[in-house]
């Protein structure tokens, strides 16, 4: 796999104060991983045996299909189908128990999902060593508007492997304060969006705030996922 692939410079993605800086690092990361996958590398022998093996989620699945290279995707399905058929339903002994564990095994991998993981924990390290290093950069990480718990809980496991006590706790102060502080801002939209329903506060003028997308925006807090 070419190295520019997952290299990604943590400063450039705090640069921008939109949302989650970790999910724009994520959402970077897989962009490039599918371009990848969709592009001349689904031919590549080692990377095939590893789709065949794997096979992907539903989420770069549909990912892989908004690139418009069907019959690539279906060249890889093609193989994964068959790698299938001889781990689930291959063999004399048909063991239905047997075959139905193998068959969740294979529903519960996917090529992107696993390389995209294995990265974003490497990035989450050097992110923490970046913010001990780095006093502006600390300042730039309290500048972001928000975590989503996700990934809230990814740099605060990734501070407890890399990070000594003194500044493991400064951290954690700094992440908490954007986690808790959105799960807060959530906590009063959603509740107001609720007191909307209300025939008392119906009508024309009926205020409802920052509360109408507030539904959506703890789909995204509790899973780092946008809905559509």
């Amino acid at each position: 796999m070419r190295d520019d692939i997952t290299s990604i410079p943590i400063s450039e993605i705090f640069e921008t104060q939109d949302g989650c800086p970790i999910c724009r690092m994520r959402d970077l990361l897989e962009q490039r991983m599918v371009d990848y996958i969709t592009g001349a590398a689904m031919m590549e022998p080692d990377v095939r045996k590893e789709t065949n093996k794997l096979g992907f989620c539903y989420t770069h699945y549909e990912q892989m299909l908004k690139k418009h290279n069907h019959l690539g995707v279906a060249l890889m399905m093609e193989s994964h189908l068959d790698s299938l058929e001889k781990r689930i339903f291959g063999g004399l002994i048909k063991d239905t128990g047997k075959q139905g564990k193998a068959a969740k095994e294979a529903l519960s991998t996917c090529f992107v999902c696993e390389r995209v993981d294995k990265n974003m924990e490497q990035m989450a390290d050097n992110l923490c060593k970046l913010w001990e290093r780095e006093r502006d950069f600390r300042d730039t990480f309290a500048a972001q508007p928000t975590l989503c718990l996700p990934h809230y809980a990814l740099l605060t496991e990734a501070a407890g492997r890399t990070m000594g006590k003194r500044y493991r706790g400064e951290f954690g102060e700094a992440a908490s304060k954007l986690a808790h502080g959105e799960l807060e801002n959530l906590r009063a939209d959603v509740k107001h969006f609720c007191s909307m329903f209300d025939y008392r506060n119906s009508g024309e003028n009926a205020d409802w705030g920052t509360s109408k997308d507030s539904v959506e925006r703890c789909v995204h807090f509790f899973t780092s996922r946008h809905t559509k």
